[in-house]
């Protein structure tokens, strides 16, 4: 059975209080970008402590009554206005406390077994196996936390993988001697608690397939409107916000992207320059109010990481 969220729960579940050393550090983090957008000069990179914040929440706590942090096109960080999603790589992103990771694969170029990412067919110069060295070195160093790692199948240009193609290549860096993956992940179908998932990836599965695993389709409640207005793309944000905090008996994991695709675009930081004043105006009044929201996948959370602080501390309120 999945893990029935009741807020009403929290009290005895969750800390009492943030930690101290939840704060943010003095870190640059991409600041004169920002500043071109209004963004405010208080926006620092994530202080050490974000390493390591899962840690100390309960282990009773299911994943699904979490506010989870999260990266669209989590690798994407070439390509210009086409393609560029985020500036900041996988390591500093687990580092600034992101803890949902969006990796779309199509098949390597010039290898047999070998899967890439991709954001379309545009190569973003790393390869799968990278991802998952990148996640168990941070694991290592920081068993208290999860990571949860939707895989898609980008099924795009000349390097795109059929079904059975991507599942064999998949399992190959699972099951290959010299990776031996396997032993990163959880694979359940349903929803674990913190305590039955730290220091694993909680694998959530978004391509065809009959194994008993998470499924981006049927475990999750999705806004993922990106071709849309931009007060269209704000009113959804909102409403999913609402919902998440509603609805207490899902046993879904809620999932409110706040990436946008619509153009034009002619520099890539607009679109998180566009919709996250919003995201904030959302969240700052609600600061002191204990909810959970499930995951948020951002462009570029670097612009504007006091909306990251904001929600690693509905954890901790």
């Amino acid at each position: 059975m999945y893990a029935v969220i009741l807020l009403s729960n929290w009290s005895v579940q969750m800390c009492a209080t943030r930690r101290d050393v939840l704060k943010w550090g003095a870190g640059a983090g991409g600041l004169a970008t920002a500043a071109a957008f209004g963004i405010p000069s208080t926006a620092t990179a994530a202080s050490w402590a974000y390493r390591s914040w899962m840690g100390s929440l309960s282990s009773s706590l299911p994943i699904t009554s979490l506010t989870i942090p999260g990266t669209h096109n989590t690798c994407s960080t070439r390509g210009g206005f086409v393609a560029k999603c985020q500036d900041w790589d996988l390591p500093t992103q687990l580092g600034n406390g992101i803890r949902f990771l969006d990796i779309r694969l199509n098949g390597l170029a010039g290898t047999a077994n070998e899967m890439g990412l991709y954001h379309s067919d545009i190569y973003m110069n790393k390869r799968y196996q990278d991802v998952l060295s990148d996640c168990r070195n941070f694991l290592s160093s920081n068993p208290g936390e999860v990571i949860i790692m939707r895989i898609k199948n980008e099924y795009s240009g000349g390097n795109k993988l059929n079904t059975e193609e991507f599942k064999r290549r998949f399992n190959w860096h699972l099951d290959d001697p010299s990776m031996g993956f396997r032993s990163l992940f959880r694979t359940n179908p349903s929803w674990l608690t913190l305590g039955q998932a730290r220091g694993k990836v909680v694998l959530l599965t978004d391509f065809t397939h009959d194994w008993d695993t998470l499924r981006w389709s049927n475990h999750c409640d999705i806004q993922d409107q990106y071709n849309v207005p931009d007060d269209t793309k704000r009113n959804a944000i909102v409403a999913h916000f609402d919902k998440a905090f509603y609805d207490q008996s899902t046993s879904k994991m809620f999932i409110n992207f706040t990436s946008t695709a619509k153009g034009p675009i002619p520099n890539p930081s607009v679109g998180a320059g566009k919709i996250f004043p919003s995201v904030y105006a959302y969240l700052d009044p609600r600061r002191h109010q204990r909810a959970r929201f499930g995951i948020v996948p951002m462009d570029f959370p670097n612009y504007r990481t006091d909306i990251l602080d904001l929600l690693i501390n509905k954890n901790f309120i």
